[in-house]
């Protein structure tokens, strides 16, 4: 059933046409907070707790984003996140203070300059659903890379690994798991035996099978799809798409990756683990360009 057309209004500010920036993990999310963080008339967010909380949950149980009540927690979780309070900035994690130039305890805007909101923060990618019925206008940019460099990176950030340890996998964690990767209950005991690598890539698949179906369910005018290696190789290029797209200006400089990574995976990938990362996901790999077959 269609729900009722609702304005959610934070700080006086009626919410319009939100930026939600997905991907899977590793994948440029966090490099294009950074620059609508510097856009002008942006509040965006990056991985406030009252938004994790909630994404995590529905990462855990899928079921709970079918449920009547998601898009209601999820609009409040939002309407929380995005108070512009004396100390709003210091709830936030250290990259989304680091992106938004906060020294002090003040916040990273003020409120008579905010009218567009947005959220960067990690693992969005897995509540899409139920962000395109909680803001029905919103404008979605995925964000698409090597899975392979993504899988590199995976395995050096301990928060990224954190997932696969078997106490996350509690009596509440539903299978099939679009978050794990995991399509079937009856793979889950290959799952746990697998190295960290294929798990990582197997997260790295479902993201992009995610994508795809939101590219088959949104028009071309809600959603924009980047690929990392252009926003590190064509910066200027990438921020004109995105102003374009989001009828704003934004920051170029900001899009200059400090550390790009392409290609990082030959060297960081050691070959029995880029041979199970490749065989788990060949064939979005090469859907995608980056294996040939």
């Amino acid at each position: 059933m269609r729900l009722p057309p609702h304005i959610l209004v934070v700080n006086g500010i009626k919410v319009r046409r939100p930026v939600f920036l997905l991907g899977a993990p590793h994948s440029g999310a966090d490099l294009l907070a950074r620059a609508l963080k510097r856009s002008p008339g942006f509040h965006v967010t990056m991985g406030r707790a009252s938004v994790a909380h909630v994404v995590y949950a529905f990462a855990r149980r899928p079921s709970i984003g079918r449920t009547s009540g998601a898009v209601r927690v999820l609009r409040d979780a939002f309407a929380e996140a995005w108070q512009v309070l004396p100390g709003s900035c210091g709830e936030c994690p250290a990259p989304c203070r680091e992106a938004g130039g906060v020294t002090g305890a003040g916040p990273c805007v003020a409120t008579g300059e905010v009218v567009r909101f947005g959220d960067g923060g990690p693992d969005l990618l897995y509540s899409a659903p139920v962000l395109r019925q909680a803001f029905p206008d919103a404008r979605f940019v995925q964000l698409i890379r090597d899975g392979r460099d993504v899988t590199a990176d995976m395995l050096a950030d301990p928060a990224c690994l954190a997932w696969f340890r078997p106490a996350m996998l509690s009596g509440q964690t539903e299978f099939p798991n679009p978050f794990l990767g995991v399509n079937k209950d009856e793979h889950l005991d290959r799952w746990k035996g697998m190295p960290a690598a294929g798990k990582c890539a197997l997260r790295w698949r479902s993201a992009v099978r995610i994508n795809a179906e939101l590219r088959q369910a949104l028009p071309a005018g809600q959603l924009l799809t980047l690929r990392y290696e252009d926003l590190v190789r064509e910066p200027a290029r990438a921020a004109a798409a995105l102003a374009e797209f989001l009828d704003t200006r934004v920051s170029k400089v900001a899009l200059y990756a400090r550390d790009a990574g392409v290609g990082a995976w030959r060297s960081r990938l050691r070959p029995p683990d880029l041979e199970l990362v490749e065989r788990v996901a060949r064939k979005e790999l090469t859907r995608l360009g980056y294996l040939t077959s």
